[in-house]
């Protein structure tokens, strides 16, 4: 079996763009006509470079290559240009098509790609929701406190069981900042409102994105710690487990990262130093599914638990899914509501959730079609936004709740 040909997808998200600006999807074809789809969350370059890119290493690494040879691909790709490192951009590119590939493999054999990794563990997968509160006029609203108890409650009756929100100021690339006095009560009250709300019925999973030091992670973990959330996420930036591993060690919450790390060397570092207790890999960025799976091994060595991160398109969704089912110590996935939406209208069928739960599809493959005429038409992505950005200006404390730092960037 050969690898044959490469198309990449960028496909533009409708306003207001829940799960980023643009997915990239890839498409392999083999000789003998099986077609595999992946996903790549990479978000350094804008789009129009990654399409570029992911040809490239198509051409160098996979054309007329086995698609069963993942190991192969991962060394040569990871190895590539005499590096040997975890380069961010190239392991993006590299997870999108190793994912295409296990695609093809699982269609292949006629069975789900969590059957070829170890089989099946978990009949049903927990999942959690990020809070996306609306207000009168059907704008999103991610500061007013009453907004978002009254979202909470409705994700609660739906039957999610644990919650992620998100109140505890901008992400700057000048990033880890000291918060506020406000921002860090601020913070204490959506935990407290929320837990009255749904009381022990839903975990509630404080979302952070790097933009503390250690010493301000610490103060806040304090006011949130009476609250008991199940995790604190990415307190501080990525890169220093060391500086991490000093939050965790003063705060009796569970520290999770992981969605901007990537290879198991980055999670190693990470166990090694005890930084952080639960995982969060996004199969886009880490290197694929066998390389999330050698991840999720590492972190059970640890007594460590992996909860895949997920703030892209269905289909590295649909990776996430297969690996989360055949993982033994997996806790909790990513959902992005309930699979609506665009990201139900990007398939032929939808992934299913049901009453808190992803139920592991088991078609072959990944188990997800894209519906080409969807993408098509929503192809191809012409703003200049990257998926995700940061605000340019460092952290203020006067400005850090006036509602100029929630402009978007223009597109």
């Amino acid at each position: 079996m050969k690898v044959v040909s490469c198309e990449t997808h960028i496909v533009a998200t409708p306003p207001p763009h829940v799960g980023g600006m643009y997915w990239i999807f890839v498409q392999l074809r083999t000789a003998c006509g099986i077609e595999g789809v992946g996903e790549v969350y990479a978000a350094t370059f804008h789009p129009e470079v990654m399409s570029k890119a992911i040809a490239d290493v198509f051409s160098r690494y996979l054309e007329g290559k086995n698609p069963h040879h993942i190991e192969r691909l991962y060394r040569e790709a990871f190895s590539s240009g005499f590096t040997q490192r975890p380069d961010l951009t190239m392991m993006g590119v590299l997870s999108g098509l190793e994912m295409a590939c296990w695609d093809i493999v699982g269609k292949a054999a006629g069975l789900p790609v969590y059957e070829l990794i170890g089989g099946k563990v978990h009949d049903k997968l927990r999942s959690y929701t990020y809070l996306y509160p609306k207000d009168a006029r059907g704008n999103y609203d991610y500061d007013n406190v009453e907004l978002a108890v009254e979202c909470a409650l409705e994700n609660k009756e739906k039957g999610f069981t644990a919650l992620k929100f998100d109140p505890a100021g901008p992400y700057t690339a000048y990033s880890g900042q000291m918060l506020s006095l406000e921002g860090m009560d601020k913070s204490a009250t959506f935990c407290r409102r929320i837990r009255e709300a749904v009381g022990n019925s839903c975990d509630l999973l404080f979302g952070t994105h790097g933009q503390m030091t250690p010493a301000s992670a610490i103060r806040l973990a304090k006011y949130l710690e009476p609250y008991d959330p199940l995790w604190l996420e990415e307190p501080v930036p990525p890169g220093q487990s060391e500086a991490m591993a000093r939050v965790a060690d003063h705060t009796s919450i569970p520290v999770a990262t992981g969605e901007r790390l990537t290879t198991k060397y980055e999670f190693h570092d990470v166990l090694k130093n005890n930084a952080a207790s639960i995982l969060q890999m996004n199969l886009g960025r880490v290197g694929g599914i066998l390389e999330g799976k050698k991840i999720a091994a590492l972190a059970e060595v640890y007594y460590a638990q992996i909860a895949p991160h997920l703030y892209n398109g269905p289909v590295g969704a649909a990776a996430s899914i297969q690996l989360a089912t055949a993982t033994p110590n997996f806790l909790i996935q990513e959902s992005i509501g309930t699979w609506d939406g665009f990201h139900a209208d990007v398939l032929k069928e939808k992934i299913e959730w049901r009453d808190g739960y992803i139920i592991p599809s088991t078609k072959p493959g990944l188990g997800v079609e894209l519906d080409m005429d969807v993408v098509k038409a929503n192809s191809p992505y012409t703003g200049r936004t990257l998926h995700l950005s940061m605000d340019p200006r460092p952290y203020d404390v006067k400005e850090q709740s006036s509602t100029d730092w929630k402009r978007k960037p223009e597109a």
